[in-house]
């Protein structure tokens, strides 16, 4: 609140503010302060302020002085203005961050205390990773509006009244927790039918990738997967039975690669299944085909 006054008293006055500021240091110490319920002036002292000099600008017959009480006049209406602006944006400010929190006798509700220092309420492992809140505990009485008194452990050592910032309900679950396991769990899901064959490009190789789905699954959940891994993990899956391949023909096994004997006898190896990586055309270089001038004429 302070700072936030200097701030608007200096950007109403930015040439003269230093000369009132003791003027400003006046009326903030002699105001009503909402917390002490009085001046902190008197709250220090014991009593009252006492103002000295002329007051009333008319009683002066000097005209200079009489100026001086009229500027001062004008000053002290700013600053108080600037003073009630200022409170009013700290109470704007607390407000936002405030919820109306009302407990009842008997209610639970968890409590939030400074991590690393209240150990007594309850033993944690690691306190970095507790959790933030304590309990629940049960609320035994309201003290005032704001405060509750709540039924700790025993062996705690701290005051058991808490304001209401620090409290948390604790509300029960809705859904009541099932007590019994199902008959029969449901069996892991298998690959069922491919619905769609793509190749993807990872690095300096090509993937093939299919769109799987999956048993006691719609259409619609259906996921692409590795076809490498996918064997790999089923290798007796159904889909393996009714895959199409990309020429449109009935895949039921797969052939090894391995060398092939052709009708002339000559053996070869067959290339390995997937698309083939393109090749780039070699071009003749111009300057090792370009036309030679004959130079001995």
């Amino acid at each position: 609140c302070l700072e936030t006054f200097l701030r608007c008293f200096v950007h109403a006055c930015p040439t003269k503010w230093y000369v009132w500021l003791p003027l400003a240091e006046f009326w903030y110490n002699t105001s009503p302060h909402s917390a002490l319920g009085s001046t902190p002036f008197e709250v220090l002292y014991g009593r009252a302020p006492r103002y000295f000099g002329i007051i009333d600008p008319v009683a002066c017959t000097s005209p200079d002085l009489s100026d001086w009480l009229q500027d001062r006049a004008q000053m002290e209406a700013l600053i108080r203005q600037h003073l009630l602006r200022a409170r009013q944006a700290m109470k704007d400010s607390a407000d936002k961050r405030r919820s109306d929190r009302v407990f009842a006798v008997d209610d639970w509700v968890f409590l939030k205390l400074q991590p690393y220092v209240q150990r007594s309420v309850a033993t944690r492992a690691n306190q970095k990773l507790a959790f933030r809140y304590f309990g629940p505990y049960k609320v035994l009485q309201r003290i005032g509006a704001v405060a509750y008194k709540l039924q700790l452990p025993d062996s705690s050592s701290i005051h058991p009244v808490f304001h209401v910032s620090q409290l948390r309900q604790a509300l029960p679950p809705t859904e009541q927790v099932q007590d019994q396991l199902p008959a029969a769990a449901a069996a892991s899901p298998v690959p069922e039918e491919i619905l769609e064959r793509r190749t993807v490009q990872r690095g300096r190789s090509e993937v093939p990738r299919l769109l799987v789905r999956w048993t006691d699954q719609p259409p619609e959940f259906a996921t692409w997967e590795d076809s490498e891994d996918l064997r790999q993990h089923f290798p007796r899956a159904p889909a393996w039975g009714q895959a199409v391949s990309p020429g449109g023909g009935g895949v039921t096994a797969s052939v090894p690669p391995g060398p092939v004997t052709t009708n002339a006898g000559a053996s070869t190896t067959a290339a390995p299944a997937g698309p083939e990586r393109p090749r780039r055309q070699v071009k003749p270089n111009w300057r090792l085909t370009a036309q030679v001038w004959d130079t001995t004429r």
